[in-house]
C-alpha cells in the first residue's frame, strides 16, 4: 500500500535563499544601530552603519537581478491588475500559495528600497547645523545645500519608521487572519503549509560578486571617491 500523501499543512516549500534572508535581518540590524547611533550622536558609528546600508542596498539591486529565483525583482514585481486581483483576496482566510513576495508584497520591496535610496543619499551630503559633522560627499555642495540633505535624512528615516511599523503590523495580519507565518520562513527560508518543492538555490559566485561589489561602493563612498595611488 503507498504511503499517504502529507497534509497540506505539513507540506513546505523554500522560499528564500540563504544571501536574501541575511541581507533581510542585516538591514534590519544596521537600520537599529543607526537609529540608535544617531540618537546618542555617535555620529562616527552612524556614518559606519550608514556604510554598511549602502553595502547591503547595492547587494540587493545586484541580487534583484542575479540572485535565487524568489529575490529577482522580474519574479516579484508585477502589474496593476495582478495587484489589484490580489488586494480582492486579502479578506479572505485562505493562505497564499504563491511562495516569495505576493504582488502587493513585491511593491512595498520597491517601495522601501527607494526610500532606503533616498535616505542614505541625503545623508552622504548631509551638514549639521555648526558644520563640525557631515557626511563623506558634503565637499561637492554648499552649505545650504548640505543643511537640506540633513533634513531630507532626518525626515526620510522617521518616513522608514512608519513604513516598518506598517511592515510589523501586516505581518501580524497574515498570522492572524491568514494563519501565515512570514517570520519564520525569512529566518529558515522554508515555509510549511504549501506543497511542492522550489528550486531558489543561489550561486554561491554570484553571492560573492554581490559582496564584493557593495563592500567596494562603500568604501568609495566612505572616501569621498578620493583614492590615494
Amino acid at each position: 500500500m503507498p504511503p499517504a500523501e502529507p497534509a497540506a499543512d505539513t507540506a513546505t516549500v523554500r522560499v528564500w535563499d540563504l544571501p536574501t534572508r541575511l541581507f533581510h535581518w542585516g538591514l534590519v540590524a544596521m537600520l537599529a544601530a543607526s537609529w540608535w547611533t544617531g540618537d546618542h550622536h555617535q555620529m562616527d558609528w552612524h556614518r559606519r552603519s550608514g556604510y554598511a546600508i549602502v553595502a547591503l542596498l547595492v547587494f540587493r539591486l545586484y541580487w534583484g537581478v542575479f540572485g535565487g529565483r524568489t529575490a529577482r525583482f522580474v519574479q516579484f514585481v508585477r502589474g496593476p491588475s495582478a495587484v489589484l486581483a490580489y488586494l480582492r483576496t486579502l479578506g479572505q482566510k485562505a493562505t497564499d500559495p504563491a511562495p516569495g513576495h505576493n504582488p502587493a508584497g513585491g511593491w512595498s520591496v520597491l517601495l522601501m528600497l527607494a526610500i532606503l535610496i533616498v535616505m542614505v543619499t541625503a545623508g552622504l551630503f548631509a551638514v549639521d547645523t555648526d558644520g563640525l559633522e557631515s557626511g563623506p560627499l558634503a565637499d561637492f555642495v554648499s552649505f545650504d545645500q548640505g543643511r537640506s540633505a540633513a533634513k531630507l535624512h532626518h525626515f526620510v528615516f522617521n518616513l522608514v519608521l512608519a513604513i516598518s511599523a506598517l511592515h510589523l503590523l501586516a505581518i501580524l495580519f497574515y498570522l492572524v487572519r491568514k494563519r501565515t507565518n512570514l517570520i519564520t520562513p525569512m529566518i529558515t527560508g522554508i515555509r510549511r503549509g504549501v506543497g511542492g518543492a522550489d528550486n531558489v538555490r543561489a550561486s554561491p559566485l554570484h553571492a560573492a560578486i554581490g559582496v564584493l561589489l557593495g563592500i567596494a561602493c562603500a568604501y568609495a563612498i566612505a572616501k569621498g571617491f578620493r583614492f590615494k595611488f
